[in-house]
């Protein structure tokens, strides 16, 4: 858990950031709703991972996926135009492996990327304790620990094996099976 400072900007509860997120987590919650094949043996369906962050780089704790990139010429800044946000989105959870970086500003960073491991890349203590459940694969256990770092405002992943949409927020993590998902579009 973070320590709070007066001087800390709290982006978590700015209502543009809370927006970002929102979007984010519906998009992903009816990419999964929209997939009809889970049960289907031998078939795996979308998977995403998505991290928004309150610093202008990642570049000392992850590393490029290869050629993964994030289609900008469809969808560049998140709140701009949500149906192309989604259109992308859509084709990224298909085509692509890796995790989107979005800035507070809804700004969505083009090169897709591997989280480095927090505890092998922090050079203090810092208090970094993450508890990760058994149907966890390594997508969501890297999104549980980047989300262990105090630049990543939240991180949200879709399973690709069965549609499982996970919001991780400073460690923590709060997880809704594909069942249970419900649109709250308002």
């Amino acid at each position: 858990m973070r320590t709070e400072d007066p001087l800390d900007i709290e982006y978590r509860s700015h209502d543009r950031v809370q927006k970002l997120t929102d979007v984010v987590r519906f998009c992903v919650e009816d990419i999964s709703l929209s997939f009809d094949r889970w049960d289907e043996p031998y078939i795996t369906g979308p998977g995403l991972y998505f991290a928004i962050i309150s610093g202008y780089t990642v570049r000392d704790h992850a590393d490029p996926m290869g050629d993964n990139r994030w289609p900008i010429s469809k969808c560049r800044d998140v709140l701009n135009d949500v149906d192309s946000f989604y259109e992308a989105t859509s084709d990224v959870a298909r085509l692509r492996d890796g995790a989107v970086v979005i800035s507070v500003d809804g700004i969505v960073q083009e090169q897709m990327v591997r989280f480095r491991d927090y505890a092998s890349t922090s050079d203090e203590d810092n208090g970094h304790t993450v508890e990760y459940a058994d149907w966890m694969g390594s997508r969501h256990m890297s999104a549980a620990d980047t989300s262990a770092r105090p630049e990543v405002i939240t991180a949200i992943t879709l399973s690709a094996e069965n549609g499982r949409v996970t919001l991780f927020e400073d460690g923590d993590y709060t997880t809704m099976p594909r069942n249970d998902l419900y649109q709250a579009w308002l």
